[in-house]
């Protein structure tokens, strides 16, 4: 529950039939039960009405007898007070809660996988200048919105934008926000920049391993974290750990999340080499922040050297930055048609041979997109809106995607 303030609050259960009875002093109900999504929860309804004059009681009816725990919360940066209920069944086990409905997840266990992209900089932060004045904030917004919508257009995604338009936030929100949206993978889109003209080529970064040991002693140095990992969105949880067991918990989520950014960024990267000149040819690691969630695999991506004449060019053009997004859409599709996160309907497809409706073509020396239309028997428009192609041009070794017919 999340309340105004810390709440005086009493539970205990029923039985025949099984029911667990909330009293809440000095509440007011803000929010519409009947919209809780109750899938994959062991509660069949959930039901409220005042107590008291001015207290409030819930009724959560249960599918068998549970054995209620309680406690709250303290506010955080993310969050206002919570008070916290785990229903744990007969045999001693925690029984996840009911998945909030932004989760995109239903209850056959074929939810979206959601990746939450970042767009660099933003408002009082331009971030890079190229020689033309062109700023790396505004280019990377409209390649994040670009990818935003590729991904979301594809069955078994959702994406999610950390910033819509031109303001600032900060890199530790950055993260927070991805977390709250429950993302399977963060992507964060910036611009690079040196002192002299000559460096180019695109670029992919992980976490690494030093910044993860790093960033292992900041969240266990900071109460405030292992309050998010209890009562927030991820799938990590420290709750009721030893300092020397947390540690151990942190250590492993790290290096499993850096395990996972390395091979989605591999993915992406070797798409973004068919249609873009590289700058390094395998993943870099470096120590940034927005890349040091503990639980979410993270990769950034440098589209280009906004100091560079001709990639500044390039990057303040539609149809350069949509293809640069079409490929790092390719290559997180790869990866997670290869490795799917469990529950996600990609895994459901992949456990039950099924197919996600959208196949793949590598452009060949040769080839037009109207062929390409023909032969798949869709339309020209079709492969240019499902691909955000501004226009019907195409390079060998671009990656197009196709619906459907």
């Amino acid at each position: 529950f999340d309340t105004g303030s810390q709440v005086n609050h009493n539970v205990f259960s029923l039985s025949s039939p099984a029911r667990l009875v909330i009293d809440l002093k000095d509440v007011a109900l803000a929010t519409n039960l009947d919209a809780v999504d109750l899938s994959g929860s062991p509660i069949q309804r959930i039901r409220s009405a005042p107590r008291n004059g001015d207290d409030l009681r819930v009724v959560l009816d249960l599918k068998s007898d549970i054995k209620p725990r309680s406690f709250s919360l303290k506010p955080n940066k993310q969050y206002g007070h919570r008070l916290v209920i785990d229903l744990i069944d007969e045999n001693g086990t925690r029984i996840e809660q009911a998945n909030s409905p932004t989760l995109t997840e239903d209850a056959s266990g074929k939810r979206d996988i959601v990746v939450v992209v970042d767009a660099g900089h933003g408002g009082e932060d331009p971030g890079a200048i190229g020689p033309r004045g062109t700023r790396e904030k505004d280019v990377v917004l409209r390649m994040a919105k670009t990818l935003a919508a590729l991904i979301n257009e594809q069955p078994g995604y959702t994406a999610k934008l950390t910033r819509t338009g031109d303001y600032y936030i900060g890199l530790r929100n950055r993260t927070i926000l991805a977390r709250k949206y429950n993302a399977d993978l963060f992507v964060s889109v910036h611009a690079d920049a040196f002192r002299t003209p000559q460096p180019k080529g695109a670029s992919v970064f992980a976490l690494s391993q030093r910044g993860a040991t790093s960033e292992t002693a900041r969240w266990l140095a900071q109460s405030e974290n292992r309050s998010d990992l209890i009562g927030g969105a991820g799938s990590l949880s420290l709750e009721g750990r030893d300092d020397l067991l947390a540690g151990v918990l942190l250590d492993l989520s790290m290096t499993a999340s850096i395990n996972a950014s390395l091979g989605v960024g591999s993915s992406v990267l070797g798409e973004l080499g068919q249609v873009a000149e590289l700058h390094k040819p395998g993943v870099e690691q470096a120590a940034f922040a927005v890349l040091k969630s503990p639980d979410i695999p993270s990769i950034l991506v440098e589209a280009g050297f906004i100091s560079n004449p001709t990639e500044e060019k390039n990057l303040s053009t539609d149809w350069y930055r949509s293809r640069l997004a079409n490929a790092i859409m390719a290559g997180i599709d790869d990866y997670f048609q290869t490795t799917p996160p469990p529950g996600t309907l990609l895994a459901w497809n992949k456990r039950n041979g099924g197919s996600n409706a959208v196949s793949q073509y590598q452009i060949q020396r040769g080839d037009t997109l109207s062929a390409v239309a023909r032969e798949n028997q869709v339309t020209v428009n079709e492969l240019m809106r499902f691909n955000g192609m501004n226009d019907d041009r195409v390079m060998v070794g671009q990656t197009i995607r196709i619906p459907s017919s």
